[in-house]
Order: structure tokens, then sequence, then C-alpha cells
């Protein structure tokens, strides 16, 4: 089974992840994951190798192939990634995690330690932007669009675990016991 998990900053892709890898003995592979990978191939350290990928598409392009590539060679795997859905395309589970954006702020705020709410969102909301406008240029792919998704669930109202059973049920019903 592939499933991909995508949603914005501060919606809960990551936690989701890790509980349906956890609960079903998915591997689990983040874009942040193959971020470092390829950093770490390139001999770089993280900072100059996002600043590389910040001015150059072909880094945005080589971590999405390589995720891509990893993703639709693998069984049993948890795809997590803003782009996973759009660019799994044998993936037999597509989900769209969805939080409002002053409830991605608190947790981004909380997790990245930065100082005040309102420089969280600026720089949340300045990234999303910037996010969107390359997948557009790159693959001319709408962010916005969810029509691709499965499921489409609300982080505001289920913590991971019921999240989680939310999608146990989804996976459940793909996969009946013979």
């Amino acid at each position: 089974m592939r499933i991909t998990v995508s949603g914005l900053p501060g919606s809960g892709t990551t936690s989701l992840s890790r509980y349906l890898a956890e609960r079903h003995g998915f591997t689990m592979i983040s874009a942040g994951e193959v971020f470092r990978q390829l950093a770490k191939e390139h001999n770089m350290e993280l900072a100059r190798f996002g600043d590389l990928a910040r001015n150059d598409p072909s880094y945005d392009k080589m971590i999405d192939a390589r995720q891509k590539e990893i993703a639709e060679a693998s069984d049993n795997i948890v795809i997590e990634g803003r782009l996973s859905g759009w660019m799994v395309d044998n993936a037999d589970l597509k989900i769209w995690i969805y939080a409002p954006i002053g409830c991605r702020i608190k947790r981004i705020a909380f997790r990245d330690q930065v100082g005040d709410e309102e420089t969280a969102k600026g720089l949340t909301l300045e990234r999303e932007q910037c996010e969107a406008d390359r997948y557009r240029s790159y693959y001319d792919i709408d962010i916005n669009d969810l029509s691709i998704y499965h499921i489409i669930l609300n982080s505001e109202h289920w913590d991971v675990d019921g999240l989680g059973a939310i999608i146990d049920t989804a996976i459940a019903r793909l996969n009946p016991v013979k």
C-alpha cells in the first residue's frame, strides 16, 4: 500500500505520517528527509543546500524526483510532503490535512520556537506563497486544488489519534481481510 499525506505547514502531516508508519509497519519518507539525504550526498550543510535550492529550481526538482522514485518503487510506505499527492501517481490513498491558519500558526510558533504568532504568521504566509508560485511554475500545479485527494481532514478537530483512527478505517476498507 502507498499512502501520501500532504498539507500546509503546521497542519499535522508529519504527526499523522509517523502514526500511520508505526501503526501499520509502513516505511515513512518525508520531503524533509529526502532534502537532508540529498544535502549529505552533496557534502553540504542543510543551510547551504537550502540556499542553493531557493535559488536553483533543479534542486527542488531533484528532491521531488527522488521522493517520487522512492515512493513508486516501494510497497507499504507513507510519503509525507506538500506535493506527494501530486507526485505519487500510484498511491492507493491520498490524504490532505487541513487546519485553519490560526491553528497552524500556534503550532508553528510553538514547534519552531518563533517569538510571537504575528512573526510566525508572516513567515508562514510568505513561505506558502513562495511554494505555491514554485509549484505552479515548475509543474503547473495549483496547490489549492484538492480534487486529487481521496480524503481531506481538518486536524483542528481531531488529535493525531483521532485522525489516525479515521485513516485506519479507510485502510481497513481498502484492504479487507480475506
